[in-house]
């Protein structure tokens, strides 16, 4: 039956049966379904002003803005509609930069395997996995690098001669790639990298950005700084947004009609991403994360420790566990059961809980997660 209403970490199916959502639409949802707040901040706005195109100012783009901004340590946002568009802004972005640098660039990219970028023509450009891209080749001029191999990436952004790569994507934890964290060693060589040959680093943080990795960017323990970062997902509280925070040195790169979005940026979504941001800023949102992701942790890890899988990867409340050959099966089992996961990565079980979960639900989702666990077939 269709999921017809939710209430927090609860999604309620046609038949009144309930279930615990792990998965908040795909890493979106993390102030939960039907947050009081959120949903009267809506309801206000939408008798208020919903959309006027970016062409004119409203005050709530100001104020994301300024809150990304400060929360980030970047300089300036471009909003948009997804993560993927976030990505071709960036894209562009970065091509245009080179461009400006060296008249004669060829815009090269470099990514890592096991990356999902999105599945516009420019982000999935940028997406490892061979079944996304075959059946669009040929795209745009892509080298990829095994992730931790520095050697790799030294020649991927050099190529072996004058041609300069104008950009290296990377996410700091590969979502859909399974959950593999990039290690600090890796991220500051990139860095050092991007910096001798003048590459702009991109982090797309669309999945562990905002907060869920348990810190608002999921580079920010390596001490790291990118050059362009790339928010979605749960940014709005649950409508479609997309945001590409830019360094002070790239501002200016786009110039009036370089780029453009009808609908990124509108008051409706915007009043919903301003709830959202004050709820992980002041209302203990943030500390939720870093608490319950350390709880998930323990979990999975107690999981692991009797052999009921493999490995637990992740940071915050973005973590999983590796089932080689039954995380679909897992994933089955356990919807029946009530409990809502996804996959990643071929082998990992996922989840992505509401940052609004409560202890309590987070224990139960365990329960239930080990039961299941112990009945699968090996």
């Amino acid at each position: 039956p269709p999921f017809v209403s939710g209430t927090g970490a609860t999604l309620i199916d046609a038949r009144g049966r309930s279930y615990l959502d792990l998965n908040s639409g795909l890493g979106v949802t993390a102030l939960g379904h039907s947050h009081p707040r959120w949903s009267a901040a809506i309801a206000d706005q939408a008798t208020r002003l919903t959309h006027v195109s970016n062409l004119l100012r409203h005050p709530l783009a100001e104020e994301v803005a300024s809150r990304l901004t400060h929360l980030s340590g970047m300089a300036a946002v471009f909003f948009s509609n997804s993560g993927s568009e976030a990505n071709e802004c960036a894209l562009k972005i970065a091509r245009k930069a080179a461009r400006l640098r060296d008249p004669h660039s060829r815009g090269r990219l470099v990514a890592l395997e096991r990356s999902f970028h999105g599945r516009t023509l420019g982000s999935l450009s940028l997406t490892a996995r061979a079944a996304y891209r075959e059946p669009f080749e040929p795209l745009l001029e892509v080298t990829f690098v095994p992730p931790g191999d520095l050697t790799a990436l030294a020649e991927a952004i050099r190529d072996g001669g004058p041609s300069k790569a104008a950009a290296l994507f990377l996410e700091p934890i590969q979502g859909e790639g399974g959950l593999y964290e990039l290690s600090p060693q890796f991220l500051a060589g990139a860095r050092e990298l991007c910096d001798t040959h003048g590459t702009l680093l991109v982090a797309d943080e669309v999945q562990s950005g905002a907060g869920r990795s348990g810190d608002f960017l999921a580079l920010a323990p390596s001490g790291i700084q990118a050059d362009i970062v790339t928010l979605g997902k749960p940014l709005a509280g649950g409508l479609p947004i997309g945001a590409t925070l830019v360094s002070e040195e790239l501002a200016g790169v786009l110039a009036p009609g370089d780029h453009g979005s009808t609908f990124g940026g509108g008051p409706l979504v915007l009043r919903g991403a301003e709830v959202f941001l004050e709820e992980l800023e002041e209302g203990g949102l943030a500390e939720a994360v870093r608490q319950r992701g350390a709880e998930l942790r323990e979990g999975l890890d107690r999981i692991v420790a009797t052999g009921l899988a493999a490995e637990r990867r992740g940071r915050g409340l973005m973590q999983g566990l590796a089932l080689p050959g039954r995380a679909s099966a897992a994933q089955k089992a356990l919807f029946e059961r009530g409990l809502i996961a996804s996959t990643a990565g071929g082998d990992l079980l996922r989840f992505l809980p509401p940052y609004v979960i409560t202890p309590r639900e987070l224990n139960q989702a365990l329960d239930i997660l080990t039961q299941t666990l112990e009945e699968l077939p090996a």
